[in-house]
């Protein structure tokens, strides 16, 4: 169950507040926790978008804009000012490895961007959130505002944030993820209404774009920080996603409709959420394994694709074909004149008149190792 509590502003907590939301001050809140103590900062600040007098549509309804008084700042200088406060607030608690997004308007962005790198973050990316079903624009004197910008960057030039790249392809169905994200805005049965039936929130975040930020850039076990809480959309996906969540969030109305949600969130089992890991983050697994394990034997031999090259499997774990002596890749390159070769996936074993390729064989050697990490002792 979520908790609601006010964190003392003159002294640290004993240990993080994980899975709460924190009534107060976003600056003050993080002021009061733990140096270096947060994975990934989530952060959608009020945009300042400067409105003047009410919007309304042709039929002359009245549209339900951002005009609430937490997005109202007298002069740029001191929404700057508030800038600079909440994110040297919010570097000093991240990690060495963390990192931060930030989304915003063209309204705030590109003042909340300068002061991200006056601050020492490193950015990595901005990513373009395009609404596949924007708000039209009803006085016809701009463009249709149908995207949004988001800010992604690490604590410094040196971090090893995290970027689960093959997650993010799997998501994307085997194709790179790029920098440009369709998605449409929060609408219905995910709006959360109040008791009026009327939004619980002006700028409710889709929980699609938090899930691709949590997926592409935490693990498992992280702990995620929403300095702006609002209704809990980062909160929720990370309960769902096995991460670890703190909120901040002053409004009241605010916090009372994220616990409800929270409440409703279930997280899903470990197997689900386990992350697609890049091949290079796979543990190492040298030929001779297979050998010494008796999975294959001295002599055995191995088979190119289509049969083209093969050779024979010597006791050290290297291989001899046609006078080229070396291990599965350097044998297979020279057999190929090729710079290269990957020898898991070009060579292939024969069993019952089948050919295996030998990454089978890795792979279970793997799956072998994890299930040994994981049992518990």
């Amino acid at each position: 169950m979520t908790k609601t509590r006010s964190p003392r502003a003159d002294s640290v907590p004993p240990s993080l507040p994980l899975n709460q939301i924190l009534a107060g001050d976003c600056i003050e809140v993080m002021n009061a926790l733990p140096e270096a103590s947060v994975d990934l900062i989530f952060a959608d600040p009020p945009y300042n978008l400067q409105l003047k007098g009410d919007l309304h549509r042709p039929d002359n309804s009245k549209v339900d804009a951002v005009n609430d008084h937490w997005d109202q700042f007298d002069s740029f200088a001191i929404y700057d000012s508030f800038t600079r406060d909440w994110l040297t607030a919010a570097r000093r608690i991240l990690k060495p490895n963390g990192a931060i997004w930030v989304i915003g308007s063209y309204h705030n962005i590109f003042r909340v961007g300068a002061e991200i790198q006056n601050q020492g973050f490193w950015i990595m990316n901005d990513v373009i959130w395009r609404k596949s079903n924007p708000m039209p624009n009803f006085r016809g004197k701009r463009l249709t505002n149908a995207h949004e910008t988001l800010i992604w960057a690490a604590k410094s030039e040196t971090s090893k944030y995290t970027f689960n790249y093959e997650a993010l392809k799997s998501l994307n169905e085997g194709t790179q993820m790029r920098s440009d994200w369709v998605i449409p805005i929060c609408n219905g049965g995910e709006r959360l209404k109040d008791g009026k039936g009327e939004k619980a929130h002006p700028t409710q975040k889709p929980e699609a774009l938090l899930h691709r930020v949590i997926i592409g850039t935490t693990n498992p076990g992280d702990v995620v920080l929403d300095p702006f809480f609002g209704t809990g959309t980062t909160g929720a996906v990370a309960k769902m996603l096995g991460r670890d969540f703190i909120g901040i969030e002053r409004e009241e109305a605010y916090r009372e409709a994220a616990t409800k949600r929270l409440e409703r969130t279930r997280r899903l089992d470990a197997e689900v959420i386990a992350t697609t890991r890049a091949k290079r983050a796979e543990p190492r697994i040298p030929f001779g394994q297979v050998i010494e394990r008796g999975m294959l034997r001295a002599g055995e031999e191995l088979f190119s694709i289509g049969n083209r090259h093969k050779a024979r499997v010597r006791a050290d774990g290297s291989l001899i074909g046609n006078d080229v002596k070396g291990s599965i890749h350097q044998v297979g390159a020279a057999l190929e004149g090729a710079p290269s070769c990957n020898g898991w996936t070009y060579w292939h074993f024969r069993r019952e008149g089948k050919m295996i390729p030998l990454d089978i064989l890795r792979q279970q050697i793997r799956a072998e190792m994890e299930g040994e990490i994981a049992r518990p002792n």
